[in-house]
């Protein structure tokens, strides 16, 4: 049985093989949405079963929010404690570029995000750098090595981009940050830990954003800059 039948199956043996080695802590912000994260991230570390070995954060990536908003959580179960980061999306799942992800797609050559629970792998050298690989658990994202999805730094991931523009650039369908906040996810994501991604739309008191909402057309085209320029010339989405 490899690890993606281990995972499907729901097998009441892998739950219990997730269970910490201690309780996690409760969450102490007293913020509705925090409580709610929680309890996803460990949700998703037990459906991952045995293939994590590390299970003090976990990483969700909420992308019911606009890109303007702070929406990759890292939810520290050991300490109770939720922080929230700002994060990009890929290109194809917001062709209008309004800062809101339409749809998500696994589709090699769609640049689109992709939902579901991955599995995140040690720290690598790409063409951005120290990154890190990602395996999709999911049936929604089981592309994610072919696809070369990952998390990286990049400029448009930076404040400074959203003060400017008031919505972050897109990647190609990986999970940029800005560079303070990916060495972040260096240290805390890396190496054996559940990153989730959904479109969740959760705010702080709990409530859920609406974002618009439109088809994905069956003809998608991948967009481009009018006059690429150096890497944009073999990577649309950095723009």
């Amino acid at each position: 049985m490899n690890r993606r039948e281990l995972l499907y199956s729901g097998l009441a043996a892998s739950a219990a093989l997730a269970l910490p080695a201690r309780l996690p802590a409760q969450v102490r912000s007293g913020n509705p949405r925090d409580a709610i994260l929680a309890d996803i991230a460990k949700r998703e570390q037990a459906r991952a079963g045995d293939l994590l070995w590390r299970r003090d954060i976990v990483g969700i990536a909420d992308f019911g929010l606009r890109s303007s908003e702070e929406r990759f959580h890292f939810v520290d179960l050991e300490r109770g404690v939720v922080d929230s980061y700002l994060v990009s999306h890929g290109d194809g799942s917001d062709p209008e570029h309004d800062g809101w992800l339409n749809w998500f797609s696994n589709e090699n050559g769609s640049h689109c995000t992709s939902k579901g629970l991955y599995l995140t792998y040690g720290w690598y050298t790409g063409r951005y750098g120290t990154s890190i690989r990602l395996d999709g658990l999911d049936p929604t994202n089981s592309n994610a090595l072919d696809r070369a999805i990952v998390m990286h730094r990049a400029r448009y991931a930076e404040r400074s981009h959203l003060e400017k523009w008031g919505r972050l650039g897109r990647s190609n369908g990986c999970f940029a940050m800005g560079d303070a906040d990916f060495k972040l996810a260096l240290l805390h994501l890396g190496g054996g830990r559940a990153l989730f991604a959904d479109s969740l739309g959760l705010q702080a008191d709990g409530s859920i954003v609406e974002p618009p909402t439109r088809e994905a057309p069956p003809d998608l085209e991948i967009l481009s800059p009018e006059n690429p320029v150096g890497i944009e010339q073999v990577n649309p989405g950095v723009y």
